[in-house]
């Protein structure tokens, strides 16, 4: 079972990363304030035992899935059975049907806010890897889900999405400051500034009128 690795702490709360859970090598993340209190956990995937166990005796403020897509619920009846507060999710998700079934499931705006301790930690919508996709600001850490990794965007399922998905990264991540630390849904972590400049790459070069799919900023 992998144990935490904490890879964000500020004066107001720390990050602990759990990876490789699942057939998929997902990662669930643990926001926690400083000097305690109750934990934000994002994402559920297959493997959330090793959350669970991370969590021990502490209090859970929220769960929420950054998207709709299984392979980031699939552990949600272990985390129900052990938190007794809703899911929630981008007020525009689709297909989370198995999971309002096994409980309640509460919609974001964009713009809400969650509180861990004194750190307001902000919800922005990012459509296009999904319609509902979400990220969570959460002080200088951002978690993207699958709506950004080091190199590109989340898979996309059309062309149409993958417009849209570049324009949520354009226009809501890209505004952040350049340190900001981006901690995606599968694997390492990258920055807002590092991945700015990659898309730089992507955006001076013509490209296919159906492109889509696993797009990479320096070389799709």
């Amino acid at each position: 079972m992998p144990a935490p690795e904490r890879v964000y702490a500020d004066d107001q709360i720390t990050i602990d990363l759990l990876k490789g859970l699942g057939a998929l090598a997902n990662n669930a993340y643990l926001v926690r304030p400083v000097g305690g209190g109750p934990v934000l956990v994002v994402d559920a995937p297959e493997g959330s035992e090793a959350v669970v166990e991370a969590l021990g005796a502490d209090e859970v403020s929220a769960l929420v899935l950054t998207h709709s897509h299984r392979d980031h619920w699939a552990g949600h009846e272990v985390l129900r059975a052990r938190v007794g507060v809703p899911f929630s999710v981008g007020a525009g998700e689709l297909n989370l049907e198995t999971v309002a079934a096994s409980g309640p499931l509460a919609r974001l705006e964009d713009g809400a806010t969650l509180d861990v301790g004194a750190c307001r930690v902000e919800v922005i919508h990012t459509p296009g890897h999904t319609p509902g996709s979400i990220c969570l600001r959460a002080n200088g850490a951002l978690l993207t889900g699958d709506t950004l990794f080091p190199g590109g965007p989340g898979y996309s399922r059309d062309h149409a999405a993958l417009l849209q998905e570049i324009l949520s990264i354009t226009g809501k991540l890209y505004v952040l400051p350049d340190e900001t630390l981006v901690l995606p849904g599968h694997g390492d972590g990258t920055t807002i500034g590092a991945s700015r400049a990659e898309h730089a790459v992507f955006a001076s070069r013509e490209h296919a009128p159906d492109l889509h799919g696993d797009v990479l900023w320096a070389s799709s």
